[in-house]
């Protein structure tokens, strides 16, 4: 988040300064999937999404393409598969569908057959799905570093290893005692936002990924349960969905769980466990398979499911970008041009209202 906003500050002929208390694209970045996906659990989330993976795909054609050097980026677009388990929820695709197409995104229903033959591996019996042919993956911690590498190229600053302690009126005082001034302060710091602005609603949520030996092959789409929305919306408790990822190397990406009010760093094993069996319902080949290593991170949520982007109400020259759950990734290139467009005052592609920090929350979104 914060390498994008830098990029698209210095594009916009900003002066900007990149602190980085401890390693370029760590945190939630190097914990996530870099699943680049178009969403549609509200109008606001649909615009943002969709606004950001197609800026995604402009910036890709700056990737290098060397076939002999490719880029570490691993820019893919594997589209994404949202599988319905039974016909209750295969009745549900055609509005999906309808929702997609009638915006501009493409999708197509799959039935027991064409899912079947799109991804051999998953169990018999499942009812079909829907695939949504434009949806990409990336490496995001060397996403985070192309990106800084394009700013820094236009003028941008960058200084790695010091923490910020405070954000002051008028500049940042770091843990040290030194201070920076600035005319704008961005906080982009994700799980940590609320620490550097108290009163931000938000708060971290948990969340656990696998990563496998090689199988090339072995899965070609992002594959998500249909029910992954029911999972993330859950406040009140652990809860888990199944959502595969295939990687360019032929490895895969196993998850995904969520867990507000667990602070520990460490694996899980319980809430692992769970993650895995979810998996295995849908591809039971997945038992028999290598695993490498799994991790942790945590995702910046606010109450409402949207990110906070803008000028925070109690100080005139701090702007958040933070608060994007489990898509910060897809969001970060179209939250940086939000951000931006209202420093300098100017008009933005979609609507900013919905992610201002001001805005209010109702109580039944803490539900």
């Amino acid at each position: 988040m914060g390498a994008a906003c830098a990029l698209e500050s210095a594009r916009s002929g900003l002066r900007a300064t990149i602190l980085e208390a401890e390693i370029i694209g760590g945190g939630a970045t190097a914990a996530g999937m870099g699943h680049l996906v178009v969403m549609d659990d509200s109008e606001a989330q649909f615009a943002l999404t969709r606004y950001s993976v197609e800026l995604w795909r402009a910036i890709a054609a700056e990737f290098p393409s060397d076939v002999e050097f490719p880029s570490d980026v691993e820019y893919t677009r594997s589209g994404t598969i949202w599988v319905a388990a039974d016909e209750e929820e295969m009745n549900l695709l055609p509005a999906k569908r309808q929702y997609y197409i009638s915006r501009g995104v493409r999708a197509e229903i799959l039935d027991t057959r064409a899912l079947h033959e799109a991804e051999p591996h998953l169990r018999a019996g499942l009812s079909g799905g829907l695939l949504v042919p434009d949806d990409a993956v990336i490496y995001p911690p060397c996403a985070a570093r192309f990106l800084l590498e394009r700013a820094t190229a236009l003028g941008a600053r960058l200084e790695v290893g010091r923490r910020v302690a405070e954000i002051e009126n008028n500049g940042v005082r770091f843990e040290d005692g030194t201070r920076i001034s600035a005319g704008v302060i961005v906080n982009a710091a994700g799980n940590l936002a609320a620490r550097l602005t108290p009163g931000a609603p938000i708060r971290g949520r948990k969340g656990h990924l696998l990563i496998t030996d090689r199988y090339p092959g072995f899965v070609k789409h992002q594959l998500v349960e249909l029910g992954y929305l029911k999972s993330a919306h859950s406040v009140s408790g652990d809860s888990v969905a199944f959502n595969v990822q295939p990687r360019p190397t032929g490895q895969m990406l196993i998850g995904s769980s969520r867990q507000y009010g667990n602070e520990e760093r460490g694996v899980d094993s319980i809430i692992l466990a769970k993650m895995l069996r979810r998996a295995c319902e849908f591809m039971p080949e997945l038992a028999g398979i290598s695993s490498l290593r799994a991790w942790t991170g945590f995702r910046a949520a606010t109450p409402d499911k949207l990110p906070l982007i803008g000028r925070w109400p109690a100080h005139d020259k701090l702007y958040l970008a933070a608060g994007h759950e489990g898509l910060g990734i897809t969001t970060s290139m179209g939250t940086a041009k939000l951000l931006v467009d209202e420093i300098l005052g100017r008009d933005s592609a979609i609507e900013r209202a919905p992610y201002a920090p001001g805005r209010k929350f109702h109580e039944s979104a803490n539900n």
